[in-house]
């Protein structure tokens, strides 16, 4: 499974530049798109075509090249095979085998876009290529509301601004947003706002609507979240010079939050050492 550059060549890292060169086949989303690399690297690996449309035949005849003794290297448009491009059944029929399968680890958007951005990137969801209309985008949109980390996806330019038009109508008006266009290329680029800020960015300059953009958004933040360590922050403090029902009670009237809630906060905390829940 090797790597390819995202936009710029000198990205592709040498263990990938060997790889191509070594093995006897590689399999490629697009032969011509895959044809320009090799020839810029000077490689002349053959080529066969793996792609959406042959990938169940086509993964059975690399499989019999594998098992003769020969190697094939897999390679996508850009970027990381299998991230929301073919190359599943091939892998999963190779483990199936008991073939060996190699990562050369390189480029990928999601990823790049996500170090990026300046959202938070502890924990994210990678949710690839929303569907193509509105009314099936906003239920997709609904199953992951809720979920706490950086969402990433990628989505066609033309229909990017209709996109974040639906994100913003299901997730909200406030969470903050990103899309990244042209990675690794000359004209980069970064946009910030809230969704419904970019969908208007991006309906008004057709520049920003060219190719296939990475789009993050703002993680779902429990309202209760901020109250709720705050108030841990403030037992903790009490804690540490009065005994864990004082301070739960203190803590109470300080932060507004209850007295028994707290006190228990502090068992499960360890703060009340010798003292029982009555």
């Amino acid at each position: 499974m090797v790597a390819t550059p995202i936009g710029n060549l000198g990205d592709l890292s040498e263990r990938a530049r060997k790889t191509l060169t070594d093995v006897d086949l590689i399999a490629a989303e697009d032969t011509r798109q895959t044809r320009h690399l090799l020839e810029h690297c000077a490689i002349n690996t053959r080529l066969t075509a793996y792609h959406d449309h042959n990938e169940a035949r086509a993964a059975a005849g690399l499989i019999e090249t594998l098992e003769s003794g020969r190697s094939v290297a897999l390679v996508c448009d850009a970027g990381t095979p299998l991230i929301s491009d073919p190359g599943y059944d091939l892998v999963a029929a190779a483990r199936a085998k008991g073939l060996s399968v190699v990562p050369i680890p390189g480029a990928n958007a999601a990823i790049c876009a996500l170090s990026a951005a300046g959202l938070p990137s502890d924990r994210f969801l990678f949710l690839g290529f929303p569907p193509r209309t509105s009314a099936a985008r906003r239920a997709w949109t609904q199953t992951f509301a809720r979920e706490p980390g950086t969402l990433v996806f990628y989505e066609s330019g033309r229909r990017a601004a209709a996109t974040l038009t639906d994100l913003a109508a299901v997730l909200g008006e406030t969470r903050r947003a990103v899309v990244a266009r042209e990675l690794t290329k000359r004209f980069e680029t970064f946009l910030f706002g809230t969704a419904r800020e970019l969908a208007g960015r991006l309906e008004t300059d057709d520049e920003q609507r060219l190719g296939e953009l990475v789009i993050l958004v703002e993680g779902w933040q429990d309202p209760g979240g901020a109250d709720q360590a705050e108030q841990e922050r403030v037992l903790r403090i009490l804690a540490a010079d009065l005994p864990l029902r004082q301070a739960a009670g203190l803590t109470a009237r300080l932060t507004g939050g209850r007295k028994n809630d707290l006190y228990r906060m502090g068992l499960d905390l360890g703060l009340g050492a010798g003292e029982r829940d009555p």
